[in-house]
C-alpha cells in the first residue's frame, strides 16, 4: 500500500525542522516548466581585473566592499589582518560587522557575536548560531541554550559569570554545516576574541569547535574530558572539550559524561589563579 501523502501541516513542520524558515518569493515557481522563449544572449560584460589584498588600500583590506568578490585565500588573509588590529572586544565586533569576506554575513539576519561577561574566568565556544540565535543576535538562546544555562548552573555559575561565543558568528543557511573555507575565514576572529577575553578555562562545545580550536582530528568521544593547552600567543589557557547541548538533547544518555566534565571544570576553576590582563 502506498504511504498517504503528507498534509500541509506536516509538510510545513518538516520544512521548519530542516531549517527552511523563510520564503524567497510571494508566489511559487515551477522550475521544471519549459520557458516560453529563449532570451537572446547578453553582451559579454567587461570584468575589471581583481586586485589582491596586498594591492588594496589598507581600509579596504580590513573591510572590503560587499561588491568586491574575494577569493578564499584573500578573505582568510584579510580576516587575519583585521582581527590582529582589534584592541578590544568592542573594536572586534565592529570589524566583524563591517567585514565582507564571509558570504554567510549576507544570508544571516544579524551578527551573533557573544553573550555573558567579557571578564569571566570561563569561556564556552560552540560552532555556529541557529535560527533562534539569528533572530535574537545572541548565542545559545534556543533549547540548547536553556540546557547550556543548566550546565553552567550545575557548577554554580550563570551567564553573568561566563562568556559564550561561536566559531562562526553568522548562521549558515538552513542550519547547514559551515564549509571548511567559512570556518577558516572566521577562525582569526574567534581566536582574537579568546585572546581578548583571556579566560582561565576554555570549554569547546561539540566536535567542530573542538577540532577547530584545539587542533585535533579526534572525535568528541575521544577528546571530551581531556585537558588541552590553548596558546593565545601571550598566554597558555587550559582548555577542555565536552558535548554540545544540542547533541545532549538528541542523546540524553551522554549527560552523565557531561556532568563528569563539568565537575572537572569546576575543580580547575577552584585551583586556577585569577588571570591578569
Amino acid at each position: 500500500m502506498p504511504e498517504p501523502a503528507p498534509s500541509l501541516r506536516q509538510l510545513l513542520a518538516f520544512y521548519l525542522e530542516a531549517g527552511v524558515d523563510c520564503a524567497l518569493g510571494d508566489a511559487p515557481v515551477d522550475r521544471l516548466a519549459e520557458p516560453d522563449s529563449i532570451p537572446a544572449a547578453a553582451a559579454p560584460r567587461e570584468i575589471a581585473p581583481q586586485r589582491t589584498v596586498r594591492e588594496m588600500p589598507a581600509a579596504m583590506a580590513a573591510s572590503p566592499r560587499a561588491d568586491v568578490a574575494m577569493a578564499p585565500d584573500a578573505a582568510i588573509s584579510s580576516a587575519r589582518e583585521a582581527a590582529r588590529t582589534a584592541p578590544s572586544l568592542e573594536a572586534l565586533r565592529t570589524l566583524l560587522e563591517n567585514f565582507e569576506g564571509c558570504a554567510l554575513k549576507h544570508t544571516a539576519t544579524r551578527l551573533v557575536f557573544a553573550d555573558g561577561n567579557p571578564e569571566a574566568r570561563i569561556m564556552f565556544v560552540g560552532e555556529a548560531p541557529g535560527r533562534e540565535e539569528d533572530i535574537e543576535g545572541l548565542p545559545f538562546v534556543g533549547r540548547s541554550g536553556k540546557l547550556l544555562d543548566r550546565m553552567i548552573a550545575a557548577i554554580g555559575l550563570d551567564r553573568s559569570k561566563a562568556y559564550i561565543a561561536n566559531v562562526i558568528p553568522w548562521r549558515p543557511p538552513g542550519n547547514r554545516t559551515p564549509t571548511p573555507q567559512e570556518t577558516q575565514i572566521c577562525l582569526p576572529f574567534i581566536q582574537r576574541q579568546i585572546e581578548l577575553v583571556n579566560p582561565d578555562v576554555l570549554v569547546t562545545l561539540g566536535n567542530p569547535s573542538t577540532q577547530t580550536l584545539l587542533s585535533t582530528r579526534d572525535g568528541i568521544m575521544k577528546t571530551r574530558g581531556k585537558w588541552f593547552d590553548y596558546d593565545t600567543g601571550t598566554r597558555t589557557i587550559r582548555a577542555i572539550a565536552t558535548f554540545h547541548p544540542a547533541y545532549l538533547l538528541r542523546s540524553p544518555s551522554y549527560k552523565r559524561m557531561t556532568w563528569q566534565d563539568l565537575r572537572a571544570i569546576a575543580t580547575a576553576l577552584d585551583m586556577a589563579p585569577t588571570s591578569t590582563a
